[in-house]
């Protein structure tokens, strides 16, 4: 027997920042049809992270109610590139790596989304055959004025910066997109708000029920500050390494434990009560839940015994200083070193700015003993020791 409608309603709702409907949605749920649910990926790297993953695990609660998840690829919007929160025009792709990066965003995706219940789709398919009559019919469902509302456009413009005419062609594109697979629902983050209005606008000028729309929370990067993006390099990539994905997850603020606990994981609604409880009151050492959080998380992306395994070794190097078993090596000829020198040509650190950077944060050990001073230099007469930050290690060794 089909899930009630309202019951259905409220799976939705969880973890959700805001439906646009709820009304609307409850008469779509009560059709007890499959609906159509999209979700539009402009792919603009190989990698899926847990940000993503926020929206994709909602997508999958959809599916699991009986429903359809509707995967629209921006091979055509992708080469203009979405503006949304950006504060400049982000860079074009090209349709050859928008094919690239699908095959192996194919491979994560059903890692969390049912594939017999999912359709890919090319937005190429419909607006890389619209005429220029078709395309001055689209503009003309839209005003400027309404355009330029968007925060980034209107920053931009205050800014003295550049808005180009294909940035303001993107949330018409998107709009449409919706038209075209006559969408009955669409998910995307707070952050996509504008361009998801944009599609019930046009849905209503082609005579259509306009799709409800679900916006789920932006999740911020392991630096607790920015939103979890690639570009930030604050991320934690579902194909990441077990230990790398467990490393990462142990050094979010205390403050996201919660959020990533209810977005990104599988965990019981009730643990997770009692461990924000138990945070809120102070019974409970925040260093023990994210230590749960990230078994958690390695357990969903590898397995219980990779979970186990990474958290016991991370005990033995973190809590109880021991080494790694295996230290990469690095072979140098010098018999001494700046320790700025050394940290860039081993390829610890990106650049001299960054290697001075983490000395000052305290996150260079060498031999176990905290580096501070800029200028130190490092005797490489015999095998050292480096530490960067909480999970690298690099054994420099002389040729």
């Amino acid at each position: 027997m089909a899930m009630k409608p309202e019951k259905q309603l409220e799976i939705i709702r969880t973890n959700v920042a805001e439906i646009i409907s709820e009304e609307e949605l409850l008469k779509k749920l009560k059709k007890r049809k499959k609906l159509r649910v999209k979700l539009g990926i402009d792919p603009s790297g190989p990698e899926i992270h847990l940000g993503f993953s926020v929206v994709l695990r909602k997508l999958r609660q959809f599916q699991d109610l009986g429903h359809i998840a509707v995967m629209v690829v921006g091979d055509f919007t992708g080469m203009i590139g979405d503006p949304s929160g950006v504060s400049k025009t982000r860079p074009k792709l090209t349709k050859q790596q928008i094919k690239k990066y699908m095959v192996k965003y194919k491979e994560q995706i059903f890692r969390i989304l049912d594939p017999k219940k999912t359709e890919f789709t090319y937005n190429s398919k419909w607006l890389g055959s619209l005429t220029m009559y078709d395309f001055i019919e689209l503009a003309s469902m839209y005003t400027v004025a309404r355009i330029l509302e968007r925060d980034d456009f209107s920053q931009r413009l205050k800014d003295g910066q550049p808005v180009y005419m294909h940035e303001i062609l993107y949330p018409l594109c998107q709009g449409y997109d919706s038209v075209a697979i006559e969408a009955d629902i669409e998910l995307g983050g707070t952050d996509q708000k504008f361009n998801l209005l944009v599609g019930r606008e046009l849905m209503r000028e082609f005579n259509m029920d306009p799709q409800c729309i679900v916006m789920l929370p932006i999740l911020e990067g392991t630096d607790g500050v920015r939103k979890m993006s690639k570009s930030f390099a604050n991320y934690i990539g579902i194909t990441d390494s077990a230990k790398q994905m467990f490393g990462k997850a142990m050094s979010i603020p205390d403050e996201l434990i919660i959020k990533y606990f209810k977005l990104v994981t599988d965990a019981f609604p009730h643990k997770i009560e009692e461990y924000k409880m138990a945070l809120h009151e102070g019974t409970i050492n925040p260093r023990d839940v994210k230590f749960d959080l990230a078994k958690t998380i390695v357990r969903m992306y590898h397995s219980a015994q990779a979970a186990q395994k990474t958290a016991l070794d991370f005990e033995k190097v973190f809590t109880k200083k021991e080494l790694p078993k295996h230290i990469k090596q690095f072979k140098v000829t010098y018999k001494e070193m700046n320790i700025i020198d050394l940290l860039v040509e081993a390829g610890l650190m990106g650049s001299r700015g960054e290697a001075k950077r983490k000395i000052r944060e305290g996150a260079i050990d060498v031999d176990g003993k905290k580096v501070s001073d800029l200028k130190q230099v490092v005797k490489l007469t015999k095998p050292v020791i480096i530490r960067a930050g909480k999970h690298k290690f690099l054994k420099i060794t002389k040729k």
